[in-house]
Parts: C-alpha cells; sequence; structure tokens
C-alpha cells in the first residue's frame, strides 16, 4: 500500500490497505495502517475523509472530540496552554524523553487532524486540536512527535500579541531535531516552520530553499501531500522575495510538469495561479500565458478554502496593473473571508489595500474618504506591528505607506525622507519589485509637484529595478512616463 501510495496510485493504494485493516486483531495493529490511509486520503482531497477516520481513531484512543468549538472558548484554550508552555519553560525540552508508544500514536492523529480541520471546519476546531496535542505532550513527555506538535500549535495560534513567545517555543521545537531522528518528518517541520512562522521574523528568502527541501524530501519519501503544500510556499516565498520573475516562470512550469505524475488537482490550481500572476507581471501575459486556467469553484461557498488563493493572486494583479477599483473589490472580498489567526498572505494584502486606498484618495470621492482612510491607517498599523519583529521584510513597506500617507498631507520633507528610506530598505533586503515600486510612487510625487528632473532620476531607478526583475509590463509603464 505505502508502495502504491509512493506511485500515486491511490485507489490501489486504499484497497490494499483495506484489506490488511480488515485482517488486523486490534486497534493497536490497525493504528498505523490508519495513519497511512489518512495520508492517501489527505492526496486525494478527501479531507472530511480524513477527519472523520482520525475522529475515530482519537476517540478509541480515549480523546474527545466535540462536535463543535466556539471562538471564545478556543480564545480560554489557547491562553491556559501558552500558561503551561511556560510553568515547564524551555528547560523541558531539554528534559527525559518518553518512549510511551500511545502517546506517539496519538499525536500523530491530531497532527493529521489538525490539518485536516483547517480544510472541512473552523479555526476554533484547529486551535483546539493543536492546542489539545501539546497539553498531551507537556504532561506525558517528550517524543519525535513533540517538535511537528508545537510547530503546528505555534503555527495556527500566532498573533501579534504573543508572536515572540511562539517565535521562541517555535525554535525551541526545532532545536529537538538534534536529539530525534525526524528525517522522515521534514515536509511537515518544514511547512511549519519555515511556511508559516518564520516569515514574521526570518527574510523571506530564507524560507525558500528549506521549502524546496522539504518538498524534495516529500516527494522522494512518499510524503507527496506535506511535499506539495512546501511547494506552494517555496513559490510563494521567491515572488514575494521579488526573486526574477522569468526564472520563477520556468521553475512554475516545472512543477507544472511534475503535476502530471504526482496528481494533485488542489497544488495544480496553486500553480496555475502563480503562473498567471507571474505572466501578467512579465509582459501581461502576451507572450507567457496559457491556456490552461486554475479553477476555484464556486467563490461564494464559505466552505471553499481555496477561494482565499484567488483573491489575493486577484488583488497582486490588478494592483500592478493599475486598476484600482478592481483590486479594492478583490481586497475587500479577501478581508472578508479571511481566518481569525494573522497570516502572511493577510499582512501582504494589507499592505497592497493600503497604497490602493491612496490611489483611490487622490480622486477625493467625498463618498469614499472615510472608508479608505480606514482602511490606510489599518494598513500602516498592520505594516507597524509587522515590522517590530521583522525590519528586514516590512520596514520598506512601511517607509512606502506612511511616505504616501504624507503625500497626501502636503507634508514634503517628510514624504521625501519616507520615500528614500523605503527605497534603501527594499534595496537592502534585495526586495527589487518593491524598490522599484517606491521608486516609480516618488517619481510620480516629484512630477505631481512639477519638479521634473528629480521624477525622472526617481523613474529611470524605477526602471532599472523592473528591468532586473523581469518585469517587461512594468518597464513598458514606466517607459512611456520617461517619454
Amino acid at each position: 500500500s505505502s508502495a502504491a501510495n509512493s506511485c500515486c496510485q491511490y485507489d490501489e493504494a486504499e484497497q490494499i490497505l483495506r484489506r490488511g485493516l480488515a485482517n488486523a486483531r486490534s486497534l493497536y495493529d490497525q493504528l498505523p495502517s490508519y495513519l497511512l490511509l489518512s495520508q492517501i486520503l489527505q492526496a486525494q482531497g478527501k479531507v472530511k475523509d480524513v477527519y472523520d477516520t482520525c475522529s475515530a481513531i482519537l476517540t478509541e484512543l480515549g480523546e474527545s472530540i466535540p462536535e463543535c468549538f466556539t471562538l471564545s472558548e478556543s480564545s480560554v484554550m489557547l491562553v491556559e496552554t501558552l500558561k503551561m508552555y511556560e510553568e515547564v519553560g524551555d528547560k523541558w525540552l531539554e528534559g527525559e524523553k518518553t518512549d510511551d508508544k500511545t502517546l506517539q500514536t496519538t499525536l500523530q492523529f491530531y497532527n493529521v487532524i489538525a490539518l485536516a480541520s483547517y480544510f472541512c471546519k473552523s479555526y476554533s476546531m484547529v486551535v483546539y486540536f493543536t492546542c489539545k496535542a501539546v497539553q498531551l505532550t507537556l504532561h506525558r513527555g517528550l517524543c519525535e512527535h513533540t517538535i511537528i506538535t508545537l510547530l503546528q500549535f505555534t503555527s495556527v495560534v500566532t498573533k501579534d500579541e504573543n508572536a515572540v513567545q511562539c517565535y521562541r517555543i517555535a525554535k525551541g521545537a526545532m532545536s529537538l531535531r538534534e536529539t530525534f531522528d525526524v528525517s522522515a518528518q521534514i515536509p511537515e517541520l518544514y511547512f511549519n516552520f519555515y511556511g508559516r512562522i518564520a516569515w514574521r521574523f526570518e527574510p523571506f528568502q530564507a524560507g525558500i530553499e528549506p521549502l524546496r527541501q522539504g518538498f524534495e524530501v516529500g516527494l522522494s519519501s512518499g510524503n507527496k501531500d506535506m511535499g506539495l503544500h512546501c511547494l506552494i510556499h517555496t513559490v510563494k516565498n521567491a515572488l514575494f522575495s521579488g526573486a526574477s520573475l522569468k526564472s520563477t516562470l520556468k521553475e512554475i512550469d516545472y512543477y507544472l510538469h511534475l503535476l502530471k505524475t504526482y496528481k494533485s488537482e488542489v497544488t495544480n490550481n496553486f500553480m496555475l495561479n502563480f503562473r498567471e500572476t507571474v505572466s501578467l507581471l512579465i509582459d501581461n501575459g502576451e507572450a507567457t500565458s496559457i491556456p490552461e486556467k486554475a479553477v476555484f469553484g464556486d467563490l461564494n461557498d464559505p466552505g471553499n478554502k481555496p477561494r482565499e488563493a484567488f483573491f489575493h493572486h486577484a488583488v497582486i494583479r490588478a494592483y500592478w496593473s493599475g486598476y484600482t477599483e478592481r483590486c479594492y473589490y478583490y481586497s475587500e472580498k479577501y478581508m472578508s473571508i479571511s481566518w481569525q489567526e494573522v497570516r502572511f498572505m493577510k499582512v501582504q494584502m494589507e499592505f497592497y489595500h493600503g497604497l490602493n486606498s491612496i490611489e483611490k484618495l487622490r480622486v477625493r470621492n467625498k463618498k469614499h474618504v472615510k472608508k479608505n482612510t480606514e482602511v490606510l491607517r489599518n494598513s500602516i498599523s498592520v505594516m507597524r506591528n509587522a515590522a517590530i519583529h521583522s525590519d528586514w521584510n516590512y520596514a520598506n513597506k512601511l517607509c512606502l505607506l506612511v511616505a504616501e500617507q504624507q503625500s497626501l498631507s502636503c507634508d514634503h520633507l517628510n514624504a521625501i525622507k519616507l520615500y528614500d528610506a523605503s527605497i534603501k530598505s527594499a534595496r537592502k533586503s534585495g526586495f527589487i519589485h518593491e524598490q522599484g515600486l517606491a521608486c516609480e510612487k516618488a517619481g510620480f510625487y516629484y512630477k505631481r509637484y512639477g519638479a521634473v528632473h528629480k521624477a525622472l532620476d526617481y523613474f529611470k531607478q524605477a526602471r532599472e529595478c523592473y528591468e532586473e526583475w523581469g518585469s517587461s509590463m512594468k518597464v513598458d509603464f514606466i517607459q512611456n512616463e520617461l517619454n
């Protein structure tokens, strides 16, 4: 069954496994098979079946699974769990290891059901499962699955007010790799740490290679589904790091080719979505687009979690193409459905939503001034909080938002100072696309005030940045201004 699963022959893998389960003499004989079954079902996108399978097994193991869990209950449980961890302290990670097989198995099922519940249940249920798993390992001891338990927990519950604490816990968990043999868990570890936690504190670029490694290990070890989760975050980090668009497009095409073998409709849609965005940024899709497009189902269905990907890519495309109203529409759509926790894409969308609101404020439509002013203030607040933890990732974005705000207030000296600070910060962080954007905004600022030579200087800088990024669309746009 495991061999068939590694070859993406899921129906055969499931049939073989169910025959084996029928011959097992006890629950404990069945547990490894049920874990593999969950992996096979997950790979086919049958998250509800995964959830039901894990729920039944955890119940058999003596765990309680609530029918529902409220947001207020999850908030209380989160605080209790963090308090329990602080009571034992980081020294607990250096404590005695346990060989409790039941604990190890129970943690594995909790980790699987937490991921499945993200797609088919509420945020509160995800919090419940991750908290329960942490409380269990704190009570019964350290084992090899403690690492992913702590990482999954911190990736779900981190908020601005507990970010430093959660990052410390996550880093401590990663240090346990020296204690246990976790080679088989690399995809899960890297997906949770580099894909869902580290972005708050570490350079976006730092996660690209580990995530790519998680993808490769996942495919080679038969853990395809988690490997593909790593793949999605690899491309995401590359895109927002300002990596060469042409190289990124080439990589995406390679991954799309691989996905013909390692079949995953969800990942294929994510890659097609990325491809459409990158293609637009390169040349507006004129020579780089392909007929195949991503399909995200009913965009009005609250249970359709992947629709978030559609909306945030729609925001990116609309913003860089200069479609202000379209960008506003999709930004509002994204913000209205985004989950309770502050995630990477939510912060990125706040940046674009804030910049776009400034363009709407320049029109001075009294009907929308209050709303767009509120959007801008919120975006600046979000970026300021993000920059506290990662100056590298967010200082340039904060400076650019405030520079644009000051330009609306006609505060010339502060606006210029902040445009230059944004340019300098983006250059330092290697965000060539956002360096170009800051140069472009400064150029338009000087143009509005009739300082033609200064405007030309900044536009030329913007053109150089966009050329390096590989965006012919933006190069042509800036060249029109220069002309």
